[in-house]
């Protein structure tokens, strides 16, 4: 079976190298069910690598060749091997988050082989507290941060009592029941057609670009918010990366983040991106790195996959993003709260004058400076076009279960890249907002000292608004 690739996909397989893996991730926890024996960790690993038939998301890697004019396309993998992907691991003593933490850096750090399904699955053991962990990553090419959250929500329940669930990659019925249509769809020789439909989509939308590349180019130009960035300072965080990667993590209640909001007038997203402004703020002063003028964080907004014309049903990206003027520059968390929520207002006003495939356009615009000298092995780093990134991705909003374990919570990770060594990535969950921060080892020096950041500054916005 062969699937053509669309143009998104393609760019993160083409800027991948050593130093930026292009995958995403996902840290959950879990609390053993009450009835769970000494042997409860051995027999939930046996029992999700004993799938029947695994889903074609999970089956497909990368491929090119003569007969796809050299062009990368997705191919079903005739030597698929479960115990490749799907991985056993244990924490040394004392096995406290912190081993944890070392050991998801270190998971996160290595790039996946293209000769395979581009993605892993760990069940990890050994904590001292009894939780069990899983780690899953995925190549962005794969999946965007909200299928791919998506993904890990689709196999959990709301009922504690319920067993006998099926691993994430386990095949659907309903998925089997298409099988044979999109065999016929998505074969070799209905190739081409396949990527016409998709030009011709592109097309049908092309005639209102010019209108909204001119509109994202003023906009940028007077520095106001748009889906690209002309002022981003440079700063510590905008250099050259390794690929050894450090992954802290630490969740909030939601509801302190809906109060502030409430009593200012504000998104919970807003509150998420002052937390971060402020904590950056905090964490670069620490340093003597505070620019004079204000961080820029490339915030992406999902897009529905239906109006988006470039998702697949199983996986796919469908994202656009504004660039967020984070109020670094100013001293009170109301203010750096007021000009994020400003920003963010006037981001989501610019894109909602184009269409989805124009908003995917201008933001792919955006991009270009951070992604064009990696693609192009071009050397240095260029002036970054925004210096870090963060994500707000929903969540379930109740508990959930998997065969009777409680998942108590749900991390993500995420791509740093040369020129924007740092990524924050928040997701909620069952009225906590979990919070991921993923940064090149030797760029973000401790890195784990933003958590501790991220928390004074909720604490002064609460104090800031009066709750």
């Amino acid at each position: 079976m062969v699937t053509p690739m669309d143009p998104t996909a393609l760019g993160f397989l083409l800027a991948e190298n050593r130093r930026m893996p292009m995958h995403v991730g996902g840290l959950q926890l879990f609390e053993p069910p009450p009835d769970a024996g000494e042997d409860y960790v051995r027999e939930m690993y046996q029992q999700m690598r004993a799938t029947d038939e695994v889903a074609p998301l999970f089956r497909k890697r990368p491929y090119r060749s003569v007969k796809t004019g050299g062009q990368y396309v997705w191919i079903d993998d005739d030597e698929f091997d479960i115990d490749y992907h799907v991985r056993h691991n244990a924490l040394p003593q004392p096995g406290r988050p912190r081993e944890l933490m070392e050991l998801v850096s270190h998971l996160h750090s290595t790039r996946m082989a293209r000769e395979r399904p581009l993605w892993e699955w760990h069940l990890i053991e050994g904590l001292r507290d009894g939780r069990v962990a899983m780690y899953a990553k995925l190549h962005h090419a794969l999946v965007d941060g909200v299928s791919a959250n998506r993904l890990l929500q689709s196999v959990l329940t709301t009922d504690p009592d319920q067993r006998g669930m099926p691993a994430p990659w386990a095949a659907r019925p309903r998925a089997r029941a298409a099988r044979a249509q999109e065999q016929a769809e998505r074969s070799l020789a209905s190739l081409p057609l396949s990527v016409l439909r998709q030009a011709l989509g592109v097309a049908v939308d092309a005639a209102g670009l010019p209108k909204a590349l001119y509109t994202t180019l003023s906009r940028s130009l007077r520095n106001q918010t748009s889906a690209l960035a002309l002022y981003a300072p440079r700063t510590i965080l905008n250099q050259k990366i390794t690929g050894a990667r450090r992954f802290a993590a630490q969740d909030w209640p939601v509801e302190r983040l809906r109060a502030i909001g409430k009593a200012s007038g504000t998104t919970i997203n807003d509150v998420v991106l002052a937390m971060c402004s402020g904590a950056m703020r905090d964490y670069l002063l620490a340093l003597d790195e505070l620019p004079e003028t204000s961080l820029i964080s490339m915030v992406p907004v999902g897009l529905r996959a239906k109006e988006s014309q470039v998702a697949s049903a199983e996986g796919g990206n469908a994202v656009g993003s504004v660039m967020v003027q984070l109020g670094t520059q100013l001293a009170d968390p109301l203010d750096r709260l007021q000009a994020v929520h400003r920003s963010m207002r006037d981001g989501k006003e610019a894109l909602a004058s184009m269409t989805p495939m124009q908003i995917l356009a201008m933001s792919a615009l955006g991009q270009v400076p951070a992604v064009l000298p990696t693609m192009l092995k071009l050397g240095g780093v260029p002036k970054p076009p925004y210096n870090l990134i963060i994500s707000n991705v929903p969540g379930p909003r109740v508990t959930h279960y998997f065969n009777g374990a409680r998942l108590v919570g749900n991390y993500p990770l995420s791509i740093p890249i040369d020129g924007m060594a740092l990524n924050i990535t928040c997701t909620s969950y069952d009225g906590r907002m979990d919070f991921g921060l993923t940064g090149c080892r030797r760029s973000v020096p401790h890195l784990q000292r933003i958590l501790t950041h991220l928390d004074d500054a909720l604490v002064e916005l609460e104090q800031a608004v009066g709750v």
